[in-house]
């Protein structure tokens, strides 16, 4: 009873953090934001089912963790180069008609992901994108030509 009591208690714990400190949709997060959400996950359930089962613990866990992350969002207002190193950078890869292979051999894309990309933006072939720009949070952007 007491483990069921206490993930009860840590699911509102995790929800009341989670809604103060992502407020993202969850397609529009960032690979910081997904850390967050599942290292809090993970703290819930150490203090659900680990040899310390105290909501004390959890509660000053999660805490923590959503106090380093307030931190690191601060820090990525303050200086640009940490904003890229916690978040990236977009990258372009499909320029003035080719594919910038550098940038897709690192992301691990292929041409299909341009191409499901394009059609997606409304754009039938790569004739008719001048850039795709892979953005910091995995989506793939299409400018396309102008006619």
């Amino acid at each position: 009873m007491a483990t069921i009591l206490h993930a009860i208690i840590g699911y509102f714990i995790l929800l009341f953090v989670v809604r103060v400190l992502a407020r993202r949709a969850g397609s529009q997060m960032a690979l910081f934001e997904f850390v967050l959400i599942f290292l809090l996950g993970g703290v819930i359930i150490l203090s659900t089912v680990g040899n310390d089962r105290s909501v004390t613990n959890c509660t000053c866990a999660v805490m923590a963790v959503g106090f380093m992350h307030r931190l690191v969002s601060w820090a990525k207002t303050r200086s640009p180069r940490i904003g890229a190193i916690v978040d990236g950078t977009p990258m372009v890869a499909f320029r003035d008609g080719a594919i910038v292979q550098e940038v897709m051999d690192n992301a691990r894309l292929r041409e299909n992901d341009l191409l499901a990309a394009a059609r997606t933006h409304g754009v039938p072939s790569l004739d008719q994108v001048d850039y795709a720009i892979l953005e910091r949070n995995g989506r793939i952007s299409i400018i396309s030509k102008k006619s």
